[in-house]
């Protein structure tokens, strides 16, 4: 039975991996596609091969995710949702294997860094893997004893792991914000809750721009949570700007913003507009 593209959400990496479970736990009734790289699942949505793709962009341990605020504004996507994936790390063996049997373990190096007092505590040589669930693919494959892998409950489901230690990531607050991208924008009821708008600019080369730039912003009332800087094509005198906003675009306080921006930047672009995560909505209650 061949699926519907449009009940079909794209992410990077194998199956099991973590953007596969935040792909079931954000859209439970589609279909998930494993890319090979980022690239792929963006391509895939383009096709017309996927409705969705489920990216991450940063960890609260590990900061953002490399290269991709650089792959976004020439995918040609828009920002519908974001998702907040508390990440909890299995220690997974294969069936018969216990912790006194374990000599090395396998997983991407973020997830390795995430677990570093559990792999201490338990002295383990860790092997760098291209991600979590090629690792524990490897491991079930190999059927050896003294491999053990760090990866997703999923992933153990996946590849028939047994979880030798649950949760040994080092900090609790250890969480992915997934972006949720669609060929297609959608314009969230600024009245039914938080929305936040991404997007991209770009200064203009001349004294304390980016300081006039944000000006607006600030006199205007607008909440900015995020201002991330990166080189563009390689050149150190060309930055671009990835930032975010809890408001709507038909705000008159953030159009006036965002003029006050255009007047001191350039390539100015909205990435998307969407609802807040719930996550996002608590955190910010919290912290008042």
């Amino acid at each position: 039975m061949t699926t519907d593209p449009a009940n079909i959400v794209a992410f990077q990496g194998a199956p099991g991996a973590y953007s596969d479970l935040a792909c079931r736990e954000v859209f439970p009734d589609m279909q998930t596609l494993p890319c090979r790289t980022f690239a792929d699942a963006f391509a895939a949505v383009e096709e017309g091969r996927a409705g969705r793709a489920m990216i991450p962009i940063e960890n609260s341990v590990a900061g953002r995710v490399a290269d991709i605020h650089q792959m976004l504004p020439d995918a040609g996507l828009h920002f519908i949702g974001e998702h907040f994936q508390r990440v909890r790390h299995q220690l997974l063996g294969v069936s018969g294997a216990n912790l006194n049997d374990i000599k090395t373990v396998r997983s991407h190096v973020h997830a390795l860094s995430q677990c570093r007092k559990a792999i201490d505590r338990l002295n383990l040589h860790a092997v760098v893997h291209a991600d979590t669930a090629g690792a524990a693919a490897e491991v079930a494959e190999r059927k050896d004893k003294s491999m053990a892998a760090i990866a997703s409950t999923l992933a153990a489901e996946t590849y028939g792991l047994e979880i030798l230690e649950a949760d040994i990531e080092d900090e609790a607050h250890n969480t992915t914000r997934f972006i949720v991208l669609a060929a297609e924008p959608i314009n969230p009821d600024p009245a039914a809750g938080t929305v936040v708008t991404s997007f991209v600019f770009r200064v203009r080369n001349v004294s304390a721009a980016l300081y006039k730039a944000m000006g607006g912003f600030a006199t205007n009332g607008v909440n900015m949570t995020k201002l991330e800087s990166y080189m563009v094509g390689g050149a150190f005198t060309a930055t671009q700007f990835f930032a975010e906003v809890e408001a709507h675009p038909s705000d008159i306080a953030l159009q006036n913003a965002l003029e006050e921006l255009e007047f001191f930047s350039h390539e100015v672009r909205i990435m998307g507009v969407y609802p807040a995560h719930p996550f996002r909505v608590e955190a910010a209650r919290n912290a008042e």
